[in-house]
């Protein structure tokens, strides 16, 4: 039962500590929408996204005024496209995708992720076609988010496809150049993608999933970065103890808030996310949560074992408090949405090599990493493939999103505004990967993937 003090305690978190439910995901099958006309496909997915999340917004916003909870997001994801698109007589998807965007603009959510595709141990047709037309649909919509997932542990490392990703990111930047390549920003690259991630821009409503079922992502850097400053000084012991109890705080929240929500819409409960996903505001920082056990910035010595045990704490503190944690869950590292990484990088201390180390045991990899406008489509392959080794060789999930920003250099910054926050133009090495990409081919699975 709820004391007094418990809910004072939680309005505070909310009022002063940025704590938010970071974004209600519906996830949409969209299976039976295929059809050979690729109109009629067209029109059968606005159709069917309308009926189905007509009233997301709605609901969200009355759970939101009734219980104090601030619902950042509201969402769409649907089943990878290139699925659905491949019943199509038709080259171009771009038509598919603008109909995504017609539909979430129609439901008033944020984004709508899954124009996607699943290419870790080859392409389909349907497939080449859907990351063909990426970088034109990104250029032509406002809310569409797209993923590719180039690996798993399972398939090991389709190459062919990590150098083709580098290729359609050039594209996506050179598309979107007079926004700072921002389409960039709505594009992953996967190693072992999950099907239940509510978070864009990698969302996406997974084959496993039912017809249709609500994903709750929730965050909270701020309440954590607020409870170790009461465990100053101490073992390590405690602090990450302190950081359990604050993850099944926050993740007991978004399962009220996801049963809710589940129960209005008549749609299946899925799961909540507990990812401490950070903002540009202050206060609201992963970057400032390991300082704040004794590290003076981001990114120097002893910056990956914090963030191990914070991801390794938060993962406990947030399967105690629900049986259906899912998603990612753990600790998110975007450069431009997290002012103390954003800090980090103009001082010179928080490198594109750290933030690879630091990946390996966070939640999922280099993300919203801006680099010059002049880097090459392999430069940014190879980047891939060293994300896509460390998901693979550790049954993780990893991923890049990265912004190579036509016109700008090391020192520039981009300004994206809003969630997205601004992004410092980061050096990257300069000897070439060229030949190692050119390579092709799949790199193999990893021997302890013969778990069978």
């Amino acid at each position: 039962m709820l004391t007094h003090s418990d809910i004072l305690q939680t309005l505070d978190m909310i009022k002063q500590q940025h704590l938010d439910i970071r974004t209600i995901t519906i996830g949409i099958s969209l299976r039976d929408c295929a059809h050979p006309d690729i109109q009629i496909c067209a029109q059968k997915i606005y159709d069917k996204i309308c009926r189905k999340a007509e009233n997301l917004v709605s609901v969200g916003e009355a759970i939101e005024e009734e219980l104090g909870i601030p619902i950042v997001n509201k969402r769409i994801s649907v089943t990878p496209v290139s699925m659905v698109g491949e019943s199509c007589e038709a080259d171009d998807y771009v038509p598919l995708a603008l109909a995504m965007d017609k539909a979430a603009l129609t439901c008033g959510v944020n984004f709508i992720g899954g124009f996607s595709a699943l290419v870790h141990k080859g392409f389909t047709l349907g497939d080449r076609r859907l990351i063909k037309a990426i970088p034109q649909a990104l250029a032509e919509t406002k809310c569409v988010c797209s993923s590719v997932n180039v690996a798993t542990t399972k398939a090991g490392i389709n190459m062919d496809a990590v150098a083709l990703m580098g290729r359609i990111i050039k594209q996506t930047a050179l598309l979107t150049a007079e926004q700072d390549g921002l389409g960039c920003a709505k594009l992953v690259v996967f190693a072992n993608a999950v099907e239940d991630n509510p978070f864009m821009a990698g969302a996406f409503h997974g084959i496993g999933e039912p017809e249709c079922t609500i994903n709750v992502g929730v965050s909270g850097p701020g309440v954590v970065y607020h409870a170790l400053q009461s465990v100053k000084n101490q073992p390590f012991d405690v602090v990450a103890e302190t950081i359990k109890k604050m993850a099944f705080r926050i993740t007991r929240m978004g399962q009220l808030v996801a049963q809710e929500a589940s129960r209005r819409l008549g749609v299946p409960f899925g799961v909540v996310d507990l990812s401490l996903a950070p903002t540009p505001a202050k206060g609201d920082s992963v970057a400032r949560i390991l300082e704040e056990m004794g590290l003076e910035t981001c990114g120097t010595h002893g910056t990956t074992a914090a963030l191990a045990l914070l991801n390794d704490a938060v993962k406990k503190g947030g399967v105690m408090a629900s049986s259906h944690v899912g998603g990612l869950s753990g600790a998110f590292i975007p450069v431009s949405e997290d002012e103390g990484m954003i800090e980090a990088v103009r001082s010179g201390v928080l490198t594109l090599d750290k933030l690879e180390a630091m990946t390996c045991v966070c939640s999922v990899g280099l993300d919203m990493i801006a680099v010059p406008g002049d880097t090459t489509a392999e430069t940014i392959s190879a980047i891939i493939a060293d994300e896509a080794a460390i998901g693979v060789t550790n049954t993780k999930t990893t991923a890049v999103r990265i912004i190579p920003a036509p016109g700008k250099k090391v020192g520039d910054e981009l300004e994206f505004g809003g969630l997205l926050g601004s992004a410092p133009v980061m050096p990257i090495h300069p000897e070439s990967a060229e030949v190692f990409i050119a390579r092709g081919g799949r790199i193999p699975a990893p021997i302890h993937s013969l778990k069978n």
